[in-house]
């Protein structure tokens, strides 16, 4: 196994996690070899852990010895980050969203592969055991046809939490900001996104941005959805409330997906599985069981999975396409909303 040398760019929230998981690693797996943040506290940072620091990715890669590059920068440094990358041949974890805007994901995604340059978008949710394990089961026909899919998103953000000027303007909503994550991984389970309606509000809180929707979808498979999103409520269905993935959450018991097929019916994140064990029909009883899983924390596999990507050794789970028809679809429920009426996500016209 070679070690890979990786630069975090960003010491904020998410690339903290990143820096902590990469000085955690044994030697001969990986290292972090510097972090990239024009803040004065990240320099000071890099000077406690002995790691080269700079204030910004060009010069890093221009004097480092650097074998890949974790991205968790603001989301308008993604592109032109990634596209450094692109132009040193440097693979490289993107944090989602991959870019500011669809046609600049795609585009993204484009150069990434035509270079030859691996891309793996941070959906780091799709590295959870329990979520791969519910993919293998509904790949597998456990489940039957799937018919439809319910998932909610309510919490309750704290007041501070808008005391951060962007997250009470366009784009600051829990829309992008949380539903995304809950796209992406109905995308994985379920597959591709044909159409979406909804609704969104700003009555909670007034501000510029929503706070609360409901989603209505239609997969490409025929399969239906509802999601319900509330960032102001005080709820538990949430899958970070739920799966005990962040540390920084309580952890409640519950459930915030249920997936419905012909055959059998799942509930996540606790991997439940409801079928009729004998006859069938609702006068018949249901049973519950819990298929044995792995466990771990996703952000390491998602780590493990970087490196061997870095390595040559696996593609991206995530590839720059993939994570960019999560924001296709994501921004299709504001446009959506918008227009009152269904819109189509959109798709890489320029694609092959």
């Amino acid at each position: 196994m070679r070690a890979v040398s990786v630069v975090v760019c960003g010491a904020g929230v998410i690339g903290q996690a990143h820096i902590r998981l990469l000085t955690g690693l044994a030697p001969e797996q990986g290292r972090l070899a510097g972090i990239i943040d024009p803040a004065p506290q990240a320099a000071a940072q890099a000077a406690v852990l002995g790691v080269p620091y700079a204030a910004t990715l060009e010069a890093a890669l221009a004097g480092w010895t650097v074998d890949a590059v974790i991205i968790a920068a603001p989301n308008a440094l993604h592109v032109p980050m990634a596209r450094a990358c692109i132009a040193h041949g440097k693979p490289m974890l993107v944090e989602k969203p991959l870019a500011d805007d669809v046609g600049a994901a795609f585009a993204l995604a484009r150069e990434a592969e035509a270079a030859g340059v691996a891309l793996l978008v941070g959906h780091f949710r799709r590295h959870n055991p329990v979520l791969r394990a519910a993919r293998e089961m509904i790949a597998a026909g456990r489940l039957g046809r799937i018919v439809s899919v319910n998932a909610d998103v309510t919490v309750c953000k704290p007041g501070a939490y808008f005391d951060v000027s962007w997250r009470t303007q366009k784009g600051g909503g829990p829309v992008l900001i949380n539903l995304v994550h809950d796209i992406d991984a109905l995308r994985f389970l379920c597959g591709e996104i044909e159409s979406v309606q909804a609704f969104t509000a700003n009555q909670a809180r007034g501000l510029a941005v929503e706070d609360s929707a409901a989603v209505a979808v239609r997969f490409a498979s025929g399969a239906l959805a509802t999601l319900t999103l509330s960032d102001a409520t005080p709820a538990p269905w949430c899958w970070d409330q739920l799966a005990g993935e962040n540390p920084h959450f309580p952890r409640h018991v519950g459930n915030c997906y249920r997936i419905c097929g012909t055959e059998a019916a799942l509930e996540l994140p606790s991997l439940t599985l409801w079928r009729y064990p004998a006859g069938r029909g609702w006068a018949e009883p249901l049973a519950a069981t819990v298929p044995a899983h792995e466990t771990g924390d996703p952000l390491a596999l998602q780590l493990a999975h970087f490196l061997a990507v870095a390595r040559g050794e696996a593609a991206p789970l995530v590839s720059g396409a993939d994570g960019a028809a999560t924001i296709a679809a994501t921004m299709a429920v504001h446009e959506a909303a918008a227009r009152g009426g269904a819109v189509a996500p959109a798709r890489d016209c320029q694609a092959g």
